[in-house]
């Protein structure tokens, strides 16, 4: 489903594919009836998970575990590029967002999808465990400037996590040493400071005791060129099949350079399309850069928005 190299990729798009913070309850519900809801049962048997019940039937505090998360908003980022190659569709560029990085190389066909299932499965198990053996969580700002970027750097215990737009960073750290963080933001240059929901410190050295895990996964995976460019968190560069491994390692524990992913965007560029759930990403490169045009596949019906 898959797997369309009939398909000429289209210079003037972008597929965008989100994280894992963009999952809630009920999510997969608009997709339950459409010819990509066919992916879930090569998912769930591959990543060993129910995806099926994750994207319908199970309650939020349930769907938003780090493990089961990465899965179904995977699940869900593969149906929507499915809806979009049927439609005849197919962007020359994708782009994604710490989780989002690893679908945008299955649908890329750099890995396959049985592949790319296990490996999240991996990820995402390795990633819980660390957070229970290091807790930690993050915190938005917003309104900083170099300078305010600059004194994170004196803090202990909080790393720059995502930069996700001009003054706007997400950090990773201990309970602790957010907390007091969001309540000297101000002084330290932030207009404002959020603490977000989650289960862990991710893009941070308190994610290091995954990397076993994540590496051994990374390891049994099979990497295959492909003629889509993805775009890297790391480094906002495109990089060859082969390098994928070492990249995706490197993400684990470093920050999300997503602003700087944007800016590299091919100037021809001139439609993002974000693959479900949400519309996180559309909101950040929005910000970054103009597009003519900026679809969310929030239904299999949302497609027609892109057809030529």
């Amino acid at each position: 489903m898959l797997e369309r190299s009939d398909l000429t990729p289209r210079a003037d798009l972008v597929a965008l594919f989100p994280g894992q913070g963009s999952i809630a309850a009920g999510a997969g519900r608009p997709w339950r009836d459409s010819s990509p809801w066919g992916l879930v049962a090569e998912i769930t048997e591959a990543s060993g998970m129910d995806v099926a019940h994750l994207l319908l039937d199970a309650p939020d505090e349930d769907v938003i575990r780090t493990d089961h998360a990465q899965v179904a908003t995977f699940a869900l980022s593969m149906m929507g590029f499915a809806a979009l190659l049927d439609a005849g569709v197919r962007p020359a560029t994708h782009l994604g967002h710490s989780l989002g990085e690893f679908s945008a190389l299955v649908a890329a066909g750099v890995l396959n999808l049985t592949d790319g299932s296990r490996l999240i499965a991996a990820r995402g198990r390795a990633m819980a465990d660390a957070a229970r053996r290091h807790p930690g969580s993050m915190v938005a700002l917003m309104g900083g400037d170099d300078e305010a970027r600059h004194r994170l750097a004196d803090l202990d215990d909080v790393w720059v996590a995502n930069v996700n737009g001009t003054g706007q960073i997400v950090v990773s750290g201990t309970v602790e040493a957010l907390e007091h963080l969001v309540e000297n933001a101000r002084t330290l240059g932030w207009r404002r400071a959020t603490a977000l929901p989650v289960g862990g410190a991710f893009h941070s050295p308190l994610m290091a005791p995954a990397q076993e895990t994540l590496d051994a996964a990374l390891d049994a995976a099979r990497w295959t060129a492909s003629p889509v460019t993805v775009i890297a968190n790391v480094d906002a560069r495109p990089h060859a099949a082969p390098e994928w491994r070492d990249l995706l390692s490197r993400q684990l524990t470093s920050p999300v350079e997503f602003l700087d992913a944007t800016l590299a965007l091919p100037d021809e560029i001139r439609t993002t399309i974000e693959m479900p759930p949400g519309a996180v990403l559309t909101g950040l490169t929005k910000r970054i850069r103009d597009f003519d045009q900026q679809v969310t596949l929030s239904s299999p019906e949302a497609v027609q928005e892109v057809l030529p």
